[in-house]
């Protein structure tokens, strides 16, 4: 078995106008922001971002519209006993980077029908509120603090 990697991104995506993208898992039925691990160990935080984004959403995170920012932030967290056995039976942990991608506006989004189901882009307050994941939720309050347009 090829076990994840216990280091993964979330990247809250979100218009200047403060719309954000929450995706609903297909396995959970929990809503969130895009969520991956990395690929291998040597992938940087950033190209796990825009793969991550594209896999999920269909967004190109490269485009020149876009704007892909690293918040330095890192969440380290106990992984769910009901998804460790993804991971090596020694790994309890996991550390996750936060992004925040800027897209012009809410866009169709293609999903990857195995990991999602549906989507929905809803105002930042209202989005922090319908995640499941609190460390999810807390990164989209803190959208104001890394984009000034949001929350004006």
């Amino acid at each position: 078995m090829i076990y994840k990697i216990p280091e993964s991104v979330l990247v809250v995506i979100y218009t200047p106008c403060g719309q954000v993208l929450l995706i609903c898992r297909a396995d959970a039925g929990t809503w969130q922001s895009v969520t991956g691990s990395k690929d291998h160990p040597q992938e940087s935080w950033a190209d796990t971002a825009v793969r991550e984004v594209q896999e999920e959403t269909g967004i190109d995170a490269l485009h020149p519209a876009c704007q892909l920012q690293d918040w330095q932030l890192e969440n380290v967290y106990e992984i769910y006993p009901a998804w460790r056995w993804r991971y090596h039976p020694e790994v309890s942990r996991n550390t996750e980077r936060v992004f925040g991608l800027r897209v012009p506006e809410p866009s169709p989004i293609t999903l990857s029908p195995t990991e999602h189901t549906e989507w929905q882009w809803l105002h930042w307050q209202a989005a922090a509120d319908h995640c499941f994941s609190a460390s999810n939720a807390e990164a989209i309050l803190m959208l104001p603090r890394f984009d000034q347009q949001v929350g004006r």
